[in-house]
C-alpha cells in the first residue's frame, strides 16, 4: 500500500491534469481513466483517475490466469491495474486462437501502480509512496515535451469489403441452420513502420469521441488508446452491473435529425432482437455468480447519445454470491456477451473460423481492481493498440450479425466505428 495520501485544491483543474498525464508518461506505466465528464450514466463512468509507476508488476503462468489473478489479490490485497485479453476465452472453455497477431501484446497484465491521482472537479486526492507535496512539485514543474516524429502508419484492411459481405451471408446460414442465433464478427486494421505520439493520440481521438469509459494505458513500450461508451463489468460492494450495447446510429447534423435517427433506433426491430439477445446471455453469465433470484434489467433499450453515435445500452444488475470470489464473477462473464454472441461457445468457435487476425487485447476488458475487492472494467472497443518498438499498430472493428443483418449495412456501420480512429492517424501529420 502506498505510505502518504493528501487532499488538494487545483486552481487551474484542466491545465495541471494535463501536466500530470506528461509527467506520468515518462514512467514505464501509467494509466488514465477518464470519464469525459460523461456523468448521467446509469451506475456512473469510469472515476478519473491517473495511476502511475509500477512498484509491482503482476506476472502470470499460461493455464489459469484468473486463478492466478485470485491468489495474488489474496496474497496483497491492493489496487491492480490491468486488463484481461479476448483470447483467455481458451482458458474458460476448450477454445483455441490461431489466427496472425499482429501486436503481441499479453493476453492478461497487471500492475499494482506506486502513486494514484484521483480527480474530481477542482479536487485531487493523491495516494502515494512518496510525499504528496513532493510529488506534486515533480508535476507542476514537468515541462511539455516536444511533438514526436510522426510517421503516419499506413493502414491495411485485412478483410475487404466483398470478403466482409460473403462472410456475413455465410455467417447468416449457420443462423438459419440453427447453430447460432448471433454472432458479433470483426475485421481488422493493422500497420506497420508508424511512429505516433501516445499521448497525443489518445488526447485527439477523445476530443473527437470523449466516452464514459475512456483509457490512456501505457506499460513497456506498449499502449492501450481507448475510447470506449461500454461498460462490461462493474462491482460496488456486493452489487454487480453489466451494460451491453447493442445497437449503433450515426449523429442527425441537427437536433432535429437526431431526434428522428434515435426513435428510428429505438424502434429498430433487428438493433431491439440483438439487444435483448445479448441481455439474455448477460443475465445467464451473472445468474452463475450471483443470489437466486437477485439478477434483473433495469433498463432495457436504453437510447444514450455520444459525440459521434447513438447507442442502445441495457443495464443488467444481481448480488454476488457468498461463496463467489469476485474473480470468478469476472471469469464467469468472460469473455463480453456483446461482442461474442449466443450461444456464446459456439460463436467463439466461428469467430476463430471466420476472423482473420487474433483479438488479443481487443474486445476484452481494461480497469480496475479496488483493495476493498470492488472493480470496474471496460469494453476495449474503438480502440487503437500500439508498439513503440516494433512501431505496429492495430485496431479492430465489428458489429452483430442476426438473421436480419443487411451485409452492406453491417459494413458500413463497422466503417462509422472505425471513423473516428482514422481520422485521429490522418490528421497528425
Amino acid at each position: 500500500m502506498r505510505k502518504h495520501s493528501f487532499r488538494y485544491v487545483l486552481e487551474n483543474p484542466e491545465t495541471f491534469r494535463k501536466n500530470a498525464l506528461v509527467w506520468a508518461s515518462s514512467f514505464s506505466h501509467c494509466t488514465y481513466f477518464n470519464n469525459n465528464n460523461i456523468l448521467k450514466y446509469p451506475y456512473g463512468p469510469f472515476d478519473n483517475m491517473l495511476t502511475v509507476g509500477a512498484q509491482r508488476i503482476i506476472s502470470f503462468g499460461h493455464k489459469n490466469s484468473f486463478e492466478e489473478l485470485k491468489q495474488h489479490y489474496k496474497t496483497r490485497p491492493d489496487w491492480m491495474i490491468g486488463y484481461l485479453a479476448y483470447d483467455l476465452k481458451n482458458q474458460t472453455e476448450v477454445l483455441q486462437s490461431n489466427n496472425p497477431d499482429h501486436m503481441g501484446f499479453p493476453d492478461i497484465y497487471f500492475y499494482i501502480p506506486e502513486h494514484i491521482l484521483f480527480f474530481k472537479g477542482s479536487s485531487l486526492y493523491i495516494e502515494s509512496n512518496i510525499a504528496p507535496d513532493r510529488l506534486m512539485e515533480e508535476i507542476y514543474y514537468t515541462e511539455s515535451k516536444k511533438p514526436a516524429k510522426f510517421k503516419e502508419p499506413v493502414l491495411k484492411q485485412n478483410t475487404s469489403r466483398d470478403e466482409y459481405i460473403k462472410t456475413v451471408n455465410k455467417l447468416k446460414n449457420h443462423i438459419i441452420e440453427g447453430d447460432i442465433y448471433e454472432i458479433n464478427y470483426c475485421m481488422e486494421f493493422s500497420g506497420s513502420d508508424g511512429e505516433i505520439n501516445p499521448l497525443a493520440t489518445y488526447l485527439q481521438l477523445v476530443d473527437l469521441s470523449p466516452t464514459p469509459f475512456s483509457v490512456y494505458h501505457q506499460f513497456e513500450n506498449r499502449y492501450l488508446i481507448c475510447a470506449s461508451p461500454e461498460r462490461f463489468l462493474k462491482k460496488q460492494t456486493e452489487k454487480l452491473i453489466s451494460q451491453p450495447i447493442k445497437g449503433t446510429a450515426r449523429r442527425g447534423s441537427s437536433s432535429y435529425e437526431d431526434e428522428i435517427i434515435k426513435q428510428q433506433l429505438r424502434t429498430d426491430e433487428k438493433e431491439l432482437a440483438e439487444n435483448m439477445m445479448i441481455v439474455d446471455l448477460v443475465r445467464n453469465d451473472l445468474a452463475k455468480s450471483s443470489k437466486t433470484g437477485t439478477v434483473k434489467v433495469d433498463e432495457m433499450f436504453g437510447i444514450y447519445t455520444f459525440k459521434q453515435l447513438h447507442q442502445m445500452i441495457s443495464t443488467v444488475t444481481s448480488e454476488l454470491r457468498n461463496d463467489v470470489h469476485f474473480i470468478d464473477a469476472i471469469k464467469n462473464a468472460f469473455p463480453m456477451g456483446s461482442m461474442t454472441g449466443a450461444p456464446k461457445v459456439k460463436v467463439m468457435q466461428l469467430i476463430e473460423q471466420y476472423e482473420q487476425a487474433k483479438r488479443g487485447l481487443y474486445s476484452g476488458a481494461m480497469g480496475y481492481i479496488t483493495p476493498s475487492g470492488d472493480f470496474d472494467f471496460n469494453v476495449v472497443i474503438r480502440s487503437l493498440l500500439y508498439h513503440a518498438v516494433t512501431k505496429k499498430i492495430s485496431f479492430q472493428v465489428g458489429s452483430a450479425i442476426t438473421y436480419d443483418s443487411d451485409p452492406e449495412r453491417e459494413y458500413d456501420e463497422c466503417l462509422l466505428k472505425a471513423k473516428a480512429i482514422i481520422q485521429t492517424l490522418s490528421s497528425q501529420g
